[in-house]
């Protein structure tokens, strides 16, 4: 099974999460090929060059040559240009795992944060997203909470599961 993991990567805080996470990904599920674009030094050497059209191809080669999308949700919003390759990849209708592990997705069961919410909608305590790109990973995919998650969605998938 070949993999893509797509998520930020010019942030201390993105490149560890990508480097933890694929590296779960490549202990549990072995033999997977997972490409890590920020490990492809031909288009992400920062000190190097490489325009916006050679990225794209070799992101866009990547992703048509994948069985399965990693996405990465997390941050401030979906990071752009996972949000690009979550669409992109979405119309080959592959299944695509979300990642989503803010801690604001905690207590959805709670009264009071959804009493809260409903009295004043400046009083949200949950986290939101674009609700396109999410509904474009619910179409053939599965929006998992943690790492360990995420390892088990994509074990299920190298398994021949469903998501």
């Amino acid at each position: 099974m070949k993999a893509y993991l797509a998520n930020g990567l010019f942030s201390l805080g993105d490149r560890f999460v990508n480097e933890q996470l694929a590296a779960a990904i490549r202990e549990a599920a072995p033999g997977i090929a997972l490409y890590v674009p920020q490990e492809n030094e031909a288009i992400n050497d920062k000190s190097a060059y490489a325009d916006s059209l050679a990225i794209a191809q070799a992101d866009l080669e990547m992703l048509q040559d994948s069985d399965v999308l990693i996405a990465v949700l997390d941050g401030v919003e979906i990071d752009s240009g996972v949000a690009a390759e979550i669409g992109a990849f979405s119309m080959l209708n592959r299944p695509i795992i979300g990642v989503l592990t803010d801690v604001r997705q905690q207590g959805r069961d709670n009264m009071q944060k959804i009493e809260a919410l409903i009295r004043d909608g400046l009083e949200n305590q949950f986290v939101y997203r674009n609700l396109f790109v999410v509904g474009l990973i619910k179409r053939n995919g599965v929006i998992t909470s943690s790492i360990e998650e995420a390892v088990k969605a994509i074990q299920k998938l190298q398994n021949g599961e469903a998501s």
